[in-house]
């Protein structure tokens, strides 16, 4: 992943190290896939439903919703559910129709038909930039929102625009870890 930064001067100092953290975790996950094909890159070598291509589509995605909530707050992340779905239906995969946003959400962990790894890895530089350009124009990073109506969102909760963040930085950084085994387990390489 090239390095796209907002020039620091422009910056102050708390910002200017919260991205360059942000772009050190980006650079962790992205070098999983360095000299990898999109049929590797899209290969789940474990019990479960994770590939690499997916792994950045999902942080890229997760960014992207973040980013919005910073300066929209909740209407950008809805979890609206079908007329007589709950969550419990939801949780066990026995609902009678699926919101697109749970769809969307698993998709996101997969290399779908036609995506290829460089397509995937340019729209997360895009999204890297956008999140550069919200950081450094957002007048308070203690500007807070309330969560979206969620059953893993405590009701009433806040968050400011620093913790959510923080939160990006700690989901790349561990995505970039699970990236780490799956291209061990791939070939062998590893990300550094």
């Amino acid at each position: 992943m090239t390095a796209t930064t907002i020039p620091s001067s422009t910056l102050d100092g708390e910002r200017a190290d919260l991205l360059a953290e942000l772009a050190s975790a980006r650079s962790a996950l992205t070098n999983t896939t360095r000299g990898l094909d999109d049929e590797r890159a899209g290969e789940r070598p474990t019990v479960s439903a994770l590939c690499l291509g997916g792994l950045i589509k999902h942080v890229a995605s997760i960014e992207d919703a973040w980013m919005r909530f910073a300066v929209e707050g909740p209407s950008a992340m809805r979890y609206d559910l079908p007329e007589g779905v709950g969550w419990a239906d939801l949780a066990a995969g026995t609902a009678r129709e699926f919101p697109q946003w749970a769809i969307d959400h698993r998709n996101n962990f997969l290399m779908l038909p036609g995506e290829t790894l460089a397509g995937i890895v340019r729209h997360y530089e895009e999204v890297a930039a956008r999140t550069g350009a919200t950081i450094a124009s957002v007048p308070d990073l203690s500007a807070a929102h309330p969560l979206p109506e969620a059953p893993w969102n405590e009701p009433g909760a806040v968050r400011t625009v620093r913790r959510v963040l923080m939160h990006v930085i700690s989901e790349t950084a561990q995505h970039a870890g699970h990236a780490d085994i799956l291209r061990e387990t791939l070939d062998g390489e590893k990300s550094t």
